[in-house]
C-alpha cells in the first residue's frame, strides 16, 4: 500500500466507534417486512450528516409488473422505499462502484430462546449480538463508512460511487431491481452479506411456493366420513421431498461438485384447521427450494407442480379435489462467476494487502441481491462482509473486528477501482 492508501486504512480505524454506534442504531429498529421505516430513518439520517444525503426510491408494482425479475407478494408496497445516494465523481478515469445493503430482517421469533432482547444490541467478548446485527445491518454501516474514510481522508475519487439500502431483500428482491430500474447501477457492485472476508463467486436459484389443501369437515366423533386437509398435506409434502432428492442427484455446475447436498427445501409456514375437535376442512404450507444455475425458474415451477399432481393421482380424495400450486415473492435464478473477474481480482488484492493472504472462496446455497445486478444490470460483483453466527436464528451476533476488516478492504477497494483524486 503507499501513503495515500494507508492514511485511508487509518482513518477507517479512527473511524471504528461510528461504525459500530451505526450498527447498533439499525440493530434497534425491528425491521420486519413491512416495519422497515425505523431502519430506514436512522440510515437517511446517518447518510445526511455524512454528506450523502440519499433519495427514497419506491417499490411501484404496476412500473415493475413486465420486468421478469419481479416477483408478485401478497403485501403492500404503500409509503415504504428504498433509499440510495450518489457521490458523484471528483475527475475523470475511474471506474464506477455500488454498494448494496439490506435493511429488512426476518422475525426473531421465538424470544424465548433468545439469551438477550433481539432488539437491544449488545456488545460480548467481541461480538455484537442482536437481530440483524450481522444480517447485515453491520455491512451496512461497514460499507457507508468506507466511502466517508475516503473523504474524510482527504482524497476525492475519480468515478461515481452510489450506497444503496433497501428492503425485502430476505423474501423477494424487489427493492434492489426497484433500483435498478430507477437507473442506479455500477461497474463494481459490492454487498457486505456475513459470509466473512469470502469471495462469493457462486449463489443458487430460489424460489417460494404455497400449496393449498381441501378436506370435508365434521365433529371428531364422525371423522370416519370426513376428510383431514392436514393429513392429506403429508404425501404431498413426501413427493416434494422427493423431488428434492432427484435434484441433487442430478448434473451440476462445477463449483457445486464437491457440495453433498446443496439443494435445499425448506416448508417454512405450516396452516391449517381451526379448533381440535373438528376435521379441519383446509390447510395450506409454504416452502422454499433451491435449483442450480443454468436453471430456469419456470423449469423448477413446473417440477413442483407434476410434483404435487403425481401425489395427488395416487389418493383418490386427492384426485377428485387437486391441491393448488401457487408461485410468489423469490423467483431468483443463480448464477456464478470466476475469481479473475476484474471486481474479484482487485479485491481479493485489497484483501490480500490487508492480510498478508488470498481471500477464501465462498460457494452459496443461498441467494442475496447480488443477482439483480447479474441478470439484469451493467456491474459485476461479490458479496464480501462481516463474521456472523446465526443469522434467522436466535442469539444472532457479528464479530466485531471483522466489520472493520470490511470497512477497510471497502475503502481500499475504492481508492483502487475508482482511483483516488486529490
Amino acid at each position: 500500500m503507499d501513503v495515500r492508501e494507508r492514511k485511508i486504512i487509518a482513518t477507517v480505524d479512527a473511524l471504528a466507534d461510528d461504525i459500530i454506534d451505526l450498527t447498533e442504531r439499525l440493530v434497534r429498529q425491528p425491521s420486519v417486512l413491512e416495519q422497515e421505516a425505523g431502519a430506514l430513518g436512522v440510515m437517511e439520517e446517518a447518510l445526511r450528516d455524512l454528506g450523502l444525503p440519499p433519495v427514497r426510491v419506491p417499490i411501484e408494482p404496476e412500473k415493475l409488473a413486465d420486468h421478469p425479475g419481479f416477483a408478485p407478494v401478497p403485501w403492500r408496497y404503500e409509503g415504504r422505499y428504498n433509499l440510495v445516494a450518489k457521490r458523484p465523481a471528483d475527475a475523470a478515469g475511474g471506474r464506477s462502484a455500488l454498494f448494496n445493503g439490506h435493511l429488512d430482517v426476518v422475525s426473531p421469533e421465538p424470544l424465548a430462546l433468545w439469551d438477550t432482547d433481539p432488539f437491544n444490541p449488545v456488545r460480548r467478548e467481541g461480538w455484537l449480538y442482536g437481530r440483524g446485527a450481522g444480517d447485515m445491518k453491520a455491512g451496512v454501516a461497514a460499507m457507508t463508512y468506507a466511502l466517508h474514510a475516503v473523504e474524510r481522508a482527504g482524497f476525492g475519487l475519480r468515478a461515481p460511487v452510489i450506497v444503496e439500502v433497501v428492503i425485502e431483500e430476505e423474501c423477494c428482491g424487489n427493492g434492489a431491481l426497484a433500483c435498478l430500474q430507477a437507473g442506479y447501477d455500477a461497474e463494481a457492485v459490492l454487498i457486505p452479506e456475513p459470509f466473512g472476508a469470502t469471495l462469493y463467486t457462486a449463489q443458487l436459484g430460489v424460489l417460494w411456493f404455497k400449496v393449498t389443501m381441501r378436506g370435508v369437515p365434521s365433529h371428531v366423533l364422525a371423522a370416519g366420513s370426513s376428510t383431514n386437509a392436514i393429513e392429506k398435506s403429508w404425501p404431498v409434502i413426501a413427493a416434494l421431498r422427493s423431488l428434492e432428492a432427484a435434484m441433487n442427484t442430478e448434473p451440476r455446475p462445477a463449483v457445486y461438485r464437491d457440495l453433498r447436498h446443496p439443494l435445499n427445501l425448506n416448508i417454512g409456514i405450516f396452516r391449517g384447521g381451526d379448533w381440535p375437535s373438528t376435521v379441519p376442512a383446509a390447510a395450506e404450507f409454504h416452502g422454499r427450494l433451491a435449483f442450480f444455475p443454468g436453471t430456469s425458474y419456470l423449469q423448477v415451477c413446473r417440477r413442483i407442480e407434476a410434483a404435487v399432481a403425481q401425489a395427488a393421482q395416487a389418493d383418490a380424495w386427492l384426485a377428485d379435489n387437486p391441491p393448488q400450486v401457487e408461485f410468489y415473492a423469490f423467483r431468483s435464478e443463480g448464477h456464478t462467476i470466476g475469481r479473475d473477474h476484474p471486481v474479484l481480482a482487485t479485491l481479493n488484492a485489497c484483501h490480500r494487502d490487508l492480510t498478508g493472504r488470498d481471500a477464501e472462496s465462498y460457494v452459496s446455497t443461498c441467494t442475496t441481491d447480488l443477482r439483480a445486478f447479474h441478470q439484469f444490470g451493467q456491474g459485476r460483483g461479490t458479496c464480501y462482509g462481516p463474521v456472523a453466527e446465526n443469522i434467522h436464528a436466535a442469539n444472532e451476533r457479528v464479530n466485531l473486528a471483522s466489520i472493520q476488516q470490511v470497512a477497510k478492504s471497502y475503502a481500499l477497494f475504492l481508492a483502487r477501482w475508482c482511483g483516488l483524486a486529490e
